[in-house]
């Protein structure tokens, strides 16, 4: 089992504890840093989680193997770097980073310490996201020429407006921070690098300070070019489409996937569900125990 800390016991910290639990990933929480400990004092106990408030109290704690970061985007670098620098393995929330000097430095430091690095980007695990993965890894596609893609949703609209999940500073770009990031590394993760993005984010419905709506032209460094949308007032959608010259094939759910190929009917394709929030956890974790490598 790997001693793990959660920095950060939001609602989405939460999640992750338990997500580690109910999929039975190979992690053990020992302690946890709540900057409002009494808000989260009794899931603390119930997961046996020794509660405090010090980030630094517990990089320094020797039985502390990894940590698990849930924390503002803003704060992911420079405990990113004290993590690596007190030797512990680190699962870090997407986004990573707010800008590439930030994330190159955080990627450095883990290199020089060789600690393992993870970042929160599970939506390529989802059934139908293999689906594509694999038809690629078959080269079913041929040349890809495009692949577009848009995660919305209005879940957020609500949130208070000095959360800071919603503040410019935490939260650029509209949804970019918390929804368009996934669309991101899948195309990315389907495709190759990136060389360049051109984006436009607006206030549409919302009086937000970073925008409610945003979109983006990609080119990649193959030649292929991409489209991305985001936004976080709109009704649930999620998809993701791979255009390429021998067949088409989009993701439009966890877990189902559409292909189509000249002169056939479109074949869909329904896969079992998958706990891909966990399955990632567990990734993490058995690769820093030297059981794996994370994907």
């Amino acid at each position: 089992m790997l001693n793990t800390a959660i920095v950060g016991l939001g609602w989405w910290g939460k999640t992750l504890v338990k997500a580690a639990h109910d999929f039975g990933a190979p992690i053990r929480f020992v302690r946890g840093v709540s900057m409002e400990p009494d808000t989260v004092r009794d899931f603390a106990t119930e997961h046996k989680i020794a509660l405090g408030t010090s980030f630094e109290e517990v990089i320094a704690d020797a039985q502390v193997q990894a940590v698990v970061l849930a924390t503002p985007h803003s704060m992911h670098r420079a405990q990113v770097e004290a993590a690596a620098a007190a030797n512990k393995h680190i699962y870090c929330e997407k986004p990573f980073a707010l800008s590439k000097t930030d994330a190159a430095a955080a990627l450095d430091a883990c290199q020089r310490a060789g600690v393992v690095i993870a970042v929160g980007h599970h939506f390529r695990l989802m059934p139908s996201m293999r689906v594509l993965a694999e038809l690629k890894d078959a080269s079913a596609f041929g040349t890809i020429m495009h692949v577009e893609g848009n995660y919305s949703h209005d879940w957020l609209a609500n949130y208070p407006a000095d959360s800071w999940r919603m503040i410019a500073q935490e939260s650029r770009a509209g949804g970019m921070t918390s929804q368009g990031v996934h669309v991101l590394d899948c195309l990315r993760d389907l495709v190759g690098p990136m060389k360049r993005i051109s984006a436009l984010s607006k206030s549409r419905a919302l009086k937000a300070a970073a925008g409610d709506t945003t979109a983006a032209l990609i080119e990649f460094e193959n030649g292929a070019t991409g489209t991305l949308g985001t936004t976080i007032k709109a009704p649930f959608d999620w998809r993701i489409a791979v255009y390429g010259e021998n067949a088409t094939a989009t993701s439009v759910s966890e877990t189902r996937a559409i292909v189509r190929r000249a002169g056939q009917e479109p074949e869909v394709i329904d896969r079992p569900a998958d706990f891909h929030l966990g399955r990632n956890l567990d990734y993490f974790a058995k690769a820093a125990l030297g059981q794996g490598t994370f994907p």
